[in-house]
């Protein structure tokens, strides 16, 4: 099985500034255990919110909306990972998926890079940069799989933007009822909440894509994970897996 752990934003990030040593320790040798055990599969963080943007999409038009956000509908029903020459090319990548799903909103953030934590300089020339497209859920996403006609045109989709070297990694979520949350209460002691959930109002800041057999081993793993940052919201949910 696969799953998707995911952190929200915290003030420290909102004001764009570095996460502290601790954490990029304590972080980067559980990423590295994970990897090597064959557990840990991808994973990004995204730049705070003032650098992102919102595009409403709905009845063919579409309205965009630039950060910061405060949360509302942080809920995801899938997420892509594409590589574009800035974020107004990335929007327009969006939408090509829009118009597969429909009505739905699309936030667009850029991901977070070596270069930004100062793990290796900043090459200095960049052929643009990895954006990630979080599509927001809904009642009708929450009710399970896309029918199949939507499958096939997203996976039609996929494979054309994949030729280019555009898209670099595409992720449906199963329903809420399937996941779960550790809110943020730094003061108490946290206990896992089970799904679903009308939505998130904390806005997401990364994610790791984990191989585990059950949901309970992802579960531990979040465990570790949410106690290295020390308080952010952090939500468990499962991957469809698409054929």
């Amino acid at each position: 099985m696969r799953f998707m752990v995911m952190h929200k934003v915290d003030a420290t990030m909102e004001a764009g500034e570095r996460p502290s040593e601790a954490i990029i320790r304590e972080m980067g040798e559980l990423v590295q255990g994970s990897l090597k055990s064959g557990v840990f599969l991808n994973g990004a963080g995204l730049h705070r919110s003032a650098e992102r943007v919102r595009v409403d999409f709905k009845a063919g038009a579409r309205t965009l909306t630039k950060g910061p956000f405060t949360g509302k509908n942080e809920l995801i029903f899938a997420c892509f990972m594409l590589k574009a020459a800035s974020r107004e090319q990335a929007s327009e990548q969006a939408a090509l998926f829009a118009n597969i799903l429909g009505d739905v909103e699309i936030e667009i953030g850029p991901v977070v890079e070596p270069w930004d934590l100062g793990f290796v300089p900043k090459p200095a020339t960049l052929d643009g940069g990895r954006f990630l497209l979080l599509v927001k859920g809904n009642a009708r996403t929450e009710q399970g799989l896309p029918d199949t006609s939507t499958l096939a045109k997203l996976g039609e989709l996929e494979k054309r933007l994949s030729a280019d070297g555009s898209l670099l990694a595409a992720e449906i979520l199963a329903p809420s009822s399937r996941g779960a949350r550790l809110p943020s209460t730094p003061k108490e002691k946290r206990t896992w909440i089970d799904g679903p959930f009308a939505e998130s109002k904390e806005l997401i800041a990364g994610f790791s894509i984990l191989s585990l057999p059950s949901k309970q081993a992802a579960l531990a793993w979040a465990d570790k994970y949410a106690a290295i940052l020390r308080g952010n919201e952090v939500d468990v949910r499962e991957l469809l897996e698409r054929g």
